[in-house]
């Protein structure tokens, strides 16, 4: 321990402290067994993802993209319709069913038996010297200290500041899916996959949908699937697009949201869906010697490590700059592999990252979009194919589903892949392996099989679309 540490009382010294049981939790395995470990979680185990994020959300995606099938299944020849929504089923489905039992089995298991050598500490965290935490407060306060600390610590809704000002009740992404009853109307403030995910449930199930974006829906994406979502988001949802939110009230009607055009928007319900921040902030970090980047998140370098703290590592939403389960998961990996390894160090995996949204239709995305190709000066070509223009599109009825895959012409290197339809997050993923592995695209879709008449045909028929001087893929 350092002499700066040492000063300070301790209750306990641990080889190991990890802060958050996302991701994090993942590190303790077999190879750690002859370690002290410590686990902060101050508060339901299993982190965002499993408990409040996307696991659940999904679920509720999934019932609402069947609600939406049965709408629409005229087209199918099918006379059907959904005569009324369980909502508290819904919930228990998804929570006490599922949920619920999996984030107490986890706790169980690392304060059980079978984790003999972990202690778990349930309170908050404050660092309070270098690789010194405060755990708690009152009777309930402990001070431990450890050889190396991994702060996985995740974020939390950022809510505007006329929102948080207002008073009036608002729930986020934490606490939305718990709702006591289903809502006849929803007002969401923000424009990103969170807001568009719980747009489309709500919506799907029943409720009155009103979406106010800062600019416009998913604005990160390519311009062809933006401009497509964009559109059909129109038809289903009463969109305010470039608004800012100046003030709320709470009325007899719900929640009345103030904008900056004068207008005004009324819910039963009010979502605040305007991103995450990271959560090193509630960690008094300069106590412990920590920096943080201008966008609040924890300073590291390649390999995970903090940049001013020996011995202190960071991963998932709270230093990464992808707020993403999967990259958190494989930065989990990297930082697991180097404290085991000190001396053969794996980089953190920020190549290739690829992204989904479950709204509907669904979105998925992996590499640059085509603007940003040719940003970096590739001599790009594109291939837009229609979903409707193969045979499974065809069963489908499908008349809004894209694939959208943009390579260097002289290379035959993939650039970037951008799904909108259904099965979007699958059908990307040979893209993922493309990318990846660095494969040359101008004989990938000759050289193997491709199912007739499964759905990746609207990939092959993209790939075969691309000319490479001159030439077609295949």
């Amino acid at each position: 321990m350092d002499t700066a540490a040492s000063a300070i009382a301790v209750d306990r010294h641990y080889d190991l402290i990890i802060i958050g049981t996302g991701s994090g939790n993942s590190i303790p395995g077999p190879e750690f067994e002859d370690r002290s470990i410590a686990i902060i979680e101050e508060g339901t185990f299993g982190g965002t993802c499993l408990n409040v994020g996307c696991i659940p959300s999904k679920m509720y995606v999934h019932t609402a993209d069947t609600a939406l099938d049965i709408a629409d299944s005229k087209q199918l020849g099918l006379d059907a319709q959904v005569n009324s929504v369980d909502w508290p089923g819904i919930v228990n489905r998804v929570f006490e069913k599922r949920i619920d039992p999996i984030a107490a089995s986890g706790e169980d298991y690392r304060r059980g038996p079978r984790s003999p050598n972990i202690d778990v500490y349930d309170h908050h965290a404050v660092f309070v010297g270098e690789r010194t935490l405060r755990v708690g407060d009152g009777a309930h306060q402990k001070t431990i200290s450890g050889d190396q600390i991994v702060i996985a610590a995740g974020s939390r809704p950022m809510i505007p500041d006329a929102i948080a000002a207002s008073g009036v009740r608002y729930y986020t992404n934490e606490d939305i899916m718990r709702l006591p009853e289903l809502p006849k109307s929803l007002v969401i403030i923000g424009g990103g996959y969170i807001a568009m995910e719980f747009g489309h449930v709500f919506d799907a199930l029943g409720t009155a949908v009103t979406i106010i974006p800062r600019s416009t829906l998913l604005r990160h994406l390519d311009h062809d699937l933006h401009d497509r979502f964009n559109a059909l988001a129109a038809k289903r949802f009463d969109i305010r697009p470039g608004r800012s939110t100046i003030g709320a009230e709470q009325t007899d009607q719900g929640i009345t949201v103030r904008l900056d055009d004068g207008t005004s928007a009324t819910g039963e319900v009010l979502l605040v869906a305007t991103g995450r921040i990271p959560n090193g902030d509630l960690l008094d970090l300069d106590a412990g010697g920590i920096e943080m980047t201008g966008q609040g998140r924890i300073k590291v370098d390649e390999y995970g490590r903090s940049t001013s703290a020996p011995g202190v590592w960071a991963l998932g939403d709270v230093s990464s700059p992808y707020m993403l389960k999967h990259v958190a998961n494989a930065e989990m990996r990297s930082v697991r592999h180097n404290l085991l390894n000190p001396d053969n160090l794996r980089k953190m995996p920020h190549d290739h990252v690829p992204a989904a949204t479950f709204t509907n239709p669904q979105i998925a995305t992996v590499g640059m979009t085509e603007a940003q190709a040719r940003e970096n000066g590739y001599n790009v070509t594109v291939k837009i194919q229609d979903y409707g223009d193969v045979a499974y599109g065809w069963a489908l009825e499908d008349t809004t589903g894209i694939c959208k895959l943009i390579a260097d012409r002289n290379s035959g290197k993939l650039l970037g892949a951008h799904y909108m339809g259904p099965q979007a997050s699958t059908l990307i993923q040979q893209m993922i392996t493309v990318l990846a592995f660095d494969l040359d695209v101008r004989d990938f879709a000759a050289k193997q099989y491709w199912i007739h008449p499964a759905l990746p045909e609207v990939t092959e028929n993209a790939l075969l679309g691309l000319t490479f001087n001159g030439t077609g893929a295949g």
